[in-house]
């Protein structure tokens, strides 16, 4: 019962964003009664941070473990988070939820779940045995291609789209090489 109603509070997040996300709504997109969704969930904040830690969870399974080699992380990172072709205009699959932004609109408590998150997240990229930088390059520019989308703030389509894309995987090839030639192995230790 759970996942259905996380599901329907995706549905209408990706429908009609946070705002969209009411009780009643909730209840009738699952197909539930109001007291039936106010069992699993006595609050919006309840449903938001249930959406928020299932997201996160859902990332997660994705990344690779600390022994995975150099630049492992930041390509996962990538890749579970930018898809490889241009995504069609109205694309209403439910992993284009941005956990950042309903994160934020969850109020600070569900923001500060996230945040400790994302501290975590970025020590695993600042330990992924690429050059100092480079994995938070790749992120900052993870995190502002989906917001642009999100946001309708001009997202790259079609073959600007693929050309960012390799753009920034280049940026990971290019260091794992580098670090290579250089006798560099994961970690940033010489050998």
């Amino acid at each position: 019962m759970r996942d259905r109603l996380l599901d329907a509070v995706e549905r209408l997040l990706v429908k009609g964003g946070v705002d969209a996300v009411r009780l009643d709504a909730v209840a009738a997109e699952a197909g539930v009664s109001k007291g039936g969704l106010l069992h699993h969930f006595p609050s919006k904040r309840a449903l938001v941070e249930g959406v928020v830690q299932r997201l996160v969870d859902r990332f997660e399974a994705v990344l690779p473990g600390p022994d995975a080699p150099a630049g492992a992380y930041t390509r996962a990172w990538l890749d579970a988070s930018i898809p490889s072709a241009s995504p069609e205009d109205g694309d209403d699959s439910p992993d284009q939820v941005p956990i950042a932004l309903l994160a934020a609109a969850g109020g600070p408590e569900v923001l500060d779940v996230l945040q400790r998150h994302y501290r975590v997240w970025q020590e695993r990229l600042d330990a992924d045995g690429l050059a100092p930088g480079v994995a938070t390059l790749v992120r900052m520019a993870v995190d502002g291609w989906w917001t642009a989308r999100l946001l309708g703030l001009a997202p790259p389509r079609d073959e600007a789209h693929a050309q960012l894309r390799r753009l920034v995987s280049g940026l990971i090839d290019q260091d794992v090489v580098q670090g290579v030639d250089q006798g560099v192995i994961q970690g940033g230790e010489p050998n």
